[in-house]
């Protein structure tokens, strides 16, 4: 009987619920602007940049600098070409680790356009434009916006996909991912989720995005996107 598959398998239980953490709106706005910049692709002006951050990220509070300086400590110690190794393989290659927000409630399903477009009218509605050279739901955007523009907006965007960011945390967390530590002070950095929000994060965390992939031609014909600016007046 030892040898005969399991039919059903246990449910994954959450990893564990941060504490929410009390900043004031100033260390909030940096610690989702050096998420924002640690969370991109790390080339070759991103190592340039690592010195600088690591000195804004020791402004912060505790709980917020030390798992952001441990972060640069590791890539430094990595070097560029095993960290951009290590980047696509965490990021490109996984499902449960997209960096776009609106994935993980859509997946590859027509739902995502709408998703999208949602997006850039957030961006709109608090007086911004969105330019880019990615998706408007990639979250090192999301979170630039959130520590540049002065609007309830941007929170409640990020509030929006909850679930998607614990998703992501838990995945990293899983793979003992040195990127966890990035995205674990953003986890922290928001209000503590409610029971709805948990039972839909505990879904996502056991199957994953939807994956229908039809009804998505049209992506390719949204405009680049990347960094917020502030539209001109």
């Amino acid at each position: 009987m030892s040898s005969v598959l399991p039919r059903v398998t246990p449910r994954r239980a959450l990893p564990e619920e941060l504490p929410a953490l009390r900043l004031s709106a100033a260390h909030r706005a940096r610690a989702h602007m050096l998420a924002s910049l640690l969370l991109d692709y790390p080339d070759a002006g991103w190592f340039a940049r690592l010195r600088d951050l690591r000195t804004h990220a020791s402004a912060l509070p505790d709980a917020i600098a030390e798992p952001l300086t441990s972060f640069v400590d590791q890539a430094e110690a990595a070097g560029e070409a095993e960290w951009q190794r290590r980047y696509v393989v965490t990021f490109d290659l996984k499902r449960k680790c997209s960096l776009y927000l609106s994935y993980y409630a859509t997946g590859d399903t027509r739902r995502r356009g709408v998703a999208l477009v949602t997006f850039l009218e957030a961006y709109r509605a608090a007086g911004w434009e969105f330019a880019a050279d990615d998706l408007p739901d990639y979250l090192p955007a999301v979170l630039e916006f959130s520590a540049r523009a002065d609007s309830e907006i941007a929170g409640a965007l990020l509030a929006s996909h909850r679930e998607g960011i614990e998703v992501l945390r838990a995945a990293l967390e899983g793979m003992s991912s040195p990127w966890a530590l990035v995205v674990r002070t953003i986890t922290q950095s928001l209000p503590p989720i409610d029971a709805a929000t948990r039972e839909r994060y505990l879904n996502l965390v056991n199957e994953g995005p939807p994956t229908e992939t039809v009804g998505l031609s049209f992506l390719g014909q949204l405009p680049p996107f990347r960094p917020v600016s502030q539209e001109a007046s």
